[in-house]
């Protein structure tokens, strides 16, 4: 079921709603990026000023541009780590409209869904980027204490985490929050194989950002193959 549901979302990867969707999340965690820059920019020239005063050595001018420059590679350090989560939960704003292209094409006899409102939809996002982003930095420490599984533990971890997301977000659309947690339960070792399947190509540099996309497709899929059996 899982790799059935995989091959058809990656049949559809061609949508043009899935392209919208995928602009839309990349364009906006760029924007965020640069919008972090700037504010630290800022608050460096605000801390600092154009000159600084440093004890034994008086008015120096060029430690800002020091930090600025270090700011810089230090965004780019953190972007490594932090843009396909980042980029995952902006997205995910958007994935209800995944969902209506899946099911618009293989399942055209379901009655039309209510759509989120948008402050469902911020308030999703910033609880799934709160959780993503927490739980990758904190397993960190276990990507440095198990060295040789850190792979595994990626995968493991970034596999349970979309996995909860991305069936709650197809199943709540149809039987509600409540309906889907119970199949969530019913079903979590399905739904996490699932999910790990999306985390593997968390590790693959611009694949990754298809990651939510092709996750709340093949998420569509198993949603309707469980709710089925129930």
């Amino acid at each position: 079921m899982i790799f059935t549901a995989f091959g058809k979302a990656l049949g559809q990867m061609g949508d043009p709603r899935f392209r919208r969707v995928l602009l839309l999340g990349v364009g906006l965690t760029f924007a965020l990026l640069v919008a972090a820059y700037a504010l630290i920019l800022m608050l460096i020239q605000w801390l600092v000023g154009p000159e600084a005063t440093l004890p034994l050595i008086g008015q120096v001018t060029w430690l800002n541009d020091l930090l600025s420059v270090g700011s810089f590679f230090l965004m780019m350090l953190l972007s490594v780590f932090l843009m396909v989560p980042v980029a995952s939960a902006i997205t995910s704003m958007f994935l209800d409209e995944v969902a209506d292209a899946v099911e618009a094409r293989h399942y055209p006899a379901l009655p039309p869904v209510p759509g989120l409102s948008i402050w469902e939809g911020v308030k999703d996002t910033v609880n799934f980027l709160g959780v993503l982003v927490t739980a990758n930095l904190l397993a960190l420490v276990l990507y440095l204490m198990f060295a040789p599984m850190a792979l595994f533990i990626f995968w493991g971890l970034n596999g349970f985490l979309l996995g909860r997301e991305y069936f709650t977000l197809a199943a709540a659309r149809r039987v509600g929050l409540a309906e889907a947690k119970r199949l969530r339960r019913r079903h979590g070792a399905t739904i996490w194989a699932a999910g790990v399947l999306m985390a593997m190509p968390l590790s693959v540099p611009l694949v990754n950002l298809l990651v939510p996309i092709l996750g709340a497709a093949t998420f569509t899929h198993i949603f309707h193959a469980l709710w089925r059996r129930a």
